[in-house]
């Protein structure tokens, strides 16, 4: 009677699923219809051109560090619709870009006068592309909000900057002359210095008010219930950048929605992630659980390579790949894993069996279908040529560390207080990292969204095959996963260039 019932809500899941899905792709297709997506380029900078119709401003929008062009398409696409000429693109080692970041990423004459002068060539591409001899505005998310401000200065005809989350040493209480702040509620920090921007200008200013001291104009807004991310897809957001160029570089068209995508790339996602669950089902019965070491050995077995990976591996300079901090994480995974796996096999646990079927089916969900869906509407997750050897140098780490895993998690079948702690320990060494050599690895920082995304998403799928398709299946599948997020989002960076 309980198989039958699995059975029965499987087949549940399996419709809703795909009913949701197909909800979700409709919304997110219906987005972009009548708006013309054009491939530019400015040198080796990839772009793309937004626009309804051959006429109307220009607005460049930059993403901020570890983003792409995708992330910030709600904005594109919502400017698109009310007539703006939009042109979008990815920084150096970002995304589709195959040219590396360089310089001192720590002086303002180092890396970041180098996306400025990337920035400008795009501006100059795409006035030339458009025709476009008007004013410009300029819109960047976090790191791009400073190099939009920075670019601005330098250009001419600039008309309005939007800056997202917002943190820059370049405004002034006299320059630039035209922002729009816009922050999440839940960035406090920047908050403050989105408010310190306006009271600059007139003391005194809140949130939500716009403030003018001669040709200055500036306004602080704050999208409710969002942060770094969310603050890309609020409709407060959009409303606000729409409204606020509307104001300064006037189109012909009405007033149009905004492209409130957000919601339906979390359903689209939630969906896929969903459907792994009845499918991993046709592989077979589920599997007897492995078992598991006692609480005491699995207390150790935790915390003796959390703490000594990270102490050697900050030992460890190679420097052989193009990747910020990609070499030292590679090796403190490498000995995460190594470590968990030997004590694991000195208690007698044993890899057992592989299933190819399970960790084919794994990778194909995992990879292709999810993977193609996020780099059409949300990141780009489809790596180009460069990165493929650093995907597999990184699996070098990301194997072992992601079968040991496997194994101290029963194939996913351990109890949730087991599953927690080890996710919980593996940000812990992260951190342990970090805090030995802050210069050097403050960037491991980037992986932490990215690794709750995958312990979230591609975890939770690995779970459900492992399951039915046994502990190397899943760790084997889940490493190989994890080194391809890992290796399509670190930025590529060269030091020496």
């Amino acid at each position: 009677m309980a198989a039958h019932r699995v059975t029965w809500l499987k087949r549940v899941v399996l419709v809703a699923g795909l009913m949701l899905g197909a909800l979700a792709i409709w919304q997110l297709e219906r987005a972009r219809l009548g708006i013309e997506r054009i491939a530019l380029t400015a040198g080796t900078t990839p772009a793309t051109l937004y626009q309804t119709a051959p006429e109307g401003p220009l607005v460049v929008i930059a993403h901020g560090f570890a983003g792409s062009r995708q992330l910030m398409e709600a904005f594109s696409l919502t400017l698109a619709r009310a007539g703006y000429r939009v042109a979008a693109f990815d920084f150096e080692g970002h995304g589709r870009n195959p040219v590396p970041m360089s310089g001192d990423v720590d002086a303002i004459a180092g890396t970041t006068a180098r996306l400025v002068a990337e920035t400008r060539r795009v501006v100059a591409a795409a006035r030339g592309a458009t025709g476009n001899d008007g004013p410009v505005a300029l819109l960047g998310h976090s790191m791009a909000s400073d190099v939009v401000i920075r670019a601005a200065l330098e250009e001419d005809a600039i008309g309005a900057i939007v800056a997202v989350s917002m943190f820059s040493q370049a405004v002034t209480a006299t320059q630039p002359d035209n922002l729009l702040i816009l922050t999440g509620q839940w960035e406090p920090h920047l908050r403050a210095v989105a408010l310190d921007a306006v009271t600059a200008v007139r003391p005194g200013a809140t949130e939500g008010e716009t403030v003018t001291n001669g040709a200055i104009t500036r306004r602080a807004v704050v999208a409710p219930f969002v942060e770094h991310v969310g603050v890309l897809y609020s409709p407060v957001s959009l409303r606000e950048t729409r409204d606020w160029l509307s104001e300064r570089m006037p189109v012909a068209a009405p007033v149009a929605p905004v492209a409130a995508i957000g919601p339906w790339i979390s359903v689209l996602m939630a969906a896929t992630v969903l459907l792994t669950w009845p499918l991993a089902g046709l592989l077979g019965p589920r599997l007897p659980a492995p078992q598991p070491v006692s609480p005491r050995a699995f207390w150790a077995i935790l915390a003796v390579p959390a703490v000594v990976a990270p102490v050697v591996a900050t030992q460890v300079r190679l420097d052989l790949l193009p990747v910020m901090v990609a070499d030292t994480l590679a090796v403190m995974l490498a000995l995460y894993g190594a470590r968990q796996i030997a004590a694991l096999r000195v208690l007698g646990i044993r890899v057992g069996a592989f299933d190819l079927r399970a960790m084919a089916r794994l990778l194909v969900w995992g990879l292709l279908v999810f993977g193609v869906m996020l780099d059409r509407y949300a990141a780009s997750f489809i790596p180009i040529p460069d990165r493929l050897p650093i995907i597999a140098a990184l699996a070098v780490g990301t194997l072992p560390f992601m079968l040991a895993d496997a194994l101290l998690t029963q194939g996913g079948q351990a109890r949730l207080w087991r599953r927690v702690a080890a996710r919980v320990a593996v940000f812990m060494a992260l951190g342990i990292a970090v805090a030995l050599d802050p210069e050097r690895l403050f960037f491991l920082v980037i992986i932490f969204p990215v690794l709750i995304l995958f312990y979230v998403v591609h975890g939770l799928m690995g779970r459900w095959i492992g399951q039915h398709g046994g502990v190397l299946a899943a760790g084997v599948g889940l490493g190989l996963i994890l080194a391809w997020a890992l290796g399509v989002s670190f930025p590529l960076f060269d030091a020496g260039v």
